[in-house]
């Protein structure tokens, strides 16, 4: 780079000198005043010469970095504003200023800002900002940037993000804004926000937001002294619906829950979609009296319950549905959100059991049973460690009375506890996950049975039913872990028969059926448990690759007495028949029960009639009776 503009006028007088010595011949000694003069001349105009030049260099220079920031302030994407003077006039106003704002350059420059983009509500302190501002170069927003809201020309106000900066020119203090519109920003984060607090389908509030609020209801109820409420609601017989109609009338039909369920509450209460077809409401600023808090939500349940009993007009015709409620009161901080919805829930499973369409209340009783639930979860966690879980075997027949094979069914002992009932154990594994590892448990020493039952001439044909549950079969490692079980114990596949239960719901038909076909190809056989009770379709039926159909013991129960019951087990066997499939009777536990059924051409069972769920060695000394 030229130093020129560096140097004081004595050196640059100097260099211009040096730079005509190199031009002309040697000055003589006894030079003339003329020549004196002319020799000077020469040299400044070397020294013009040589400032033109870096004048020039310099103005080019400044061009280009002109070009440089016109171009920046053209495209860029941000708004650039210079505001000088005492009230804040525009100066610089780019073309994404007019692009963000609505206003052009040549309508704004001149004024000030507050008077066009701050909104009505903060242009007096925005103008004292200003203001303090040209005085003193200092201002709260100075040197931050900051979130704001402007207003654009057609009237509408954007979220910007302002970077604000301060700078002294000519004595006076001039600022220069760097603003962006962050709209997108903001319905993204909005939107995320909403994602996490609210049910996408329902537009209610979600689990999250409803604890949330359920906190803040207490907390109201504790200072107030005022009853609050809590009512968990689930739709009876909604499964049937997705089953049949399909996920998409499901759906509709959980919208139009949802607007009822709010008609019928107050505004300040809250209504909460939990998951599935499970709603809450909470109700706040209920009486101080007890029981006539106790009233009041059973008034409002009751409005909700009847709204739902009206038929829902859907796509492809009409609904009738109906809803089971529990509820719990509330007052203080004597609970937490989650024991109050473990309350309610019971309450409302209370409310199924007993015929559906009903409103219950928790009372001490059920907490007693939710505590020893509790107990009994902690002590089956331990179970399989602890080796208390045996599998009992029932016989299965033949019409030669022969066995065929037997049903691996689970039973715990406890040391302290007894013989703990299947019916309060297995849906206790099922709730709480632990269904997983009993499972495998019971596969595996099924399993093992088999293998040992290989030995021996008079057991190795026999097969080995192991029931399976919906989480069980719906994990996607559930073919290996049962192929990877064969093969650790030795066990032939073919002696192996998995029982599905019809009212299992096969989230993923697809999945399932490929599920089933992978262990049918390795020998494995497939029975439907319960036949009957469930909501299948024959077309669904028939997809399944099938060894067998179990017809389910309320059935059996009576007959040969119920003509209806007759009906509907004739019309299983023929069904059986017609597939190619076998059937089986479970629950015979009489001998006209057994001739009617083999009149039917049924001519397998299982039930008290042969034998009960027996111990390995009693089940070992009935293959030996029955073979004699």
């Amino acid at each position: 780079m030229d130093r020129t503009a560096r140097c004081s006028p004595s050196k640059l007088r100097r260099r211009a000198e040096e730079n005509l010595a190199k031009q002309s011949t040697e000055f003589p000694v006894n030079e003339t005043d003329a020549q004196r003069l002319l020799h000077e001349l020469q040299v400044h105009q070397v020294e013009l010469e040589m400032q033109n030049s870096e004048l020039r260099r310099l103005q080019s220079a400044l061009e280009e970095s002109e070009e440089r920031l016109r171009v920046a302030m053209e495209t860029t994407r941000d708004a650039l504003v210079i505001l000088e003077g005492e009230h804040g006039a525009i100066t610089v106003w780019n073309p994404a200023a007019e692009a963000i704002f609505g206003f052009k350059q040549a309508d704004v420059l001149g004024l000030s800002l507050h008077e066009f983009l701050t909104p009505p509500r903060f242009r007096e302190a925005a103008r004292r900002g200003w203001e303090h501002f040209f005085r003193s170069g200092e201002g709260s927003a100075v040197g931050k940037t900051q979130e704001l809201v402007a207003l654009r020309k057609d009237g509408t106000e954007i979220p910007i993000e302002l970077s604000l900066s301060a700078m002294k020119l000519r004595g006076k203090w001039q600022a220069t804004g760097i603003a962006r519109d962050i709209t997108e920003r903001k319905r993204y984060i909005e939107k995320l926000e909403y994602q996490s607090n609210y049910d996408e389908l329902t537009g209610l509030p979600n689990r999250t937001l409803f604890q949330d609020r359920a906190s803040q209801a207490m907390e109201g109820c504790y200072r107030t002294g005022h009853h609050g409420a809590l009512l968990f609601l689930d739709l009876d017989n909604f499964k049937v619906l997705n089953d049949t109609r399909g996920h998409a009338i499901g759906d509709q039909m959980l919208v139009e829950t949802a607007k009822r369920i709010v008609a019928n509450v107050r505004a300040d209460d809250t209504v909460a979609r939990l998951g599935g077809d499970e709603f809450v409401v909470m109700l706040k600023e209920l009486s101080r009296d007890a029981a006539e808090a106790a009233v009041q939500t059973r008034l409002v349940g009751e409005k909700i319950r009847e709204s739902l009993a009206q038929s829902f007009t859907l796509i492809g015709g009409e609904f009738h549905c109906s809803a089971s409620f529990g509820a719990s009161l509330f007052r203080g901080h004597n609970i937490t959100v989650e024991t109050l919805l473990k309350q309610a829930d019971m309450a409302m499973y209370k409310a199924k059991s007993c015929g559906r369409n009903a409103l219950y209340f928790f009372d001490p009783r059920m907490q007693s049973a939710l505590d020893e639930r509790t107990l009994l979860e902690a002590d089956l966690r331990m179970a399989v460690a602890r080796g208390q879980l045996r599998l009992y075997y029932q016989a299965q027949f033949g019409q030669d009375r022969r066995i065929l094979g037997a049903e691996a069914l689970l039973r715990w002992e406890h040391p302290t506890r007894g013989q703990v009932s299947p019916g309060d154990f297995i849906p206790l594994a099922e709730a709480s996950g632990l269904i997983l590892s009993v499972g495998h448990w019971v596969l595996e020493t099924a399993c093992t049975q088999i293998r040992a039952w290989a030995a021996m001439p008079e057991t190795r044909e026999l097969r080995l039913a192991v029931n399976v549950s919906a989480r069980q079969f719906q994990q996607p490692e559930f073919v290996a872990e049962v192929l990877q079980v064969l093969k650790d114990s030795g066990a032939d596949p073919s002696r192996l028969k998995l029982e599905l239960t019809e009212s299992m719901r096969l989230e993923d038909i697809e999945d399932s059926i490929d599920k089933m076909h992978a262990l049918k190809a390795h020998g494995i056989a497939f029975s439907i448990d319960d036949f009957g009770t469930g909501h299948s379709s024959l077309a669904y039926l028939t997809r399944l690759p099938l060894y067998q159909i179990k017809i389910d013991r309320s059935f059996i129960r009576n007959l040969p007495d119920s003509q209806n019951d007759a009906v509907v087990a004739q019309t299983i066997i023929s069904m059986a028949q017609s597939l190619g499939l076998e059937v089986i009777a479970e629950g015979v536990e009489t001998e006209s029960q057994r001739i009617f059924l083999e009149r039917h051409n049924c001519r397998v069972y299982q039930g008290y009639l042969f034998s009960k769920p027996v111990p390995l060695g009693q089940f070992e000394e009935l293959l030996n009776v029955t073979d004699k």
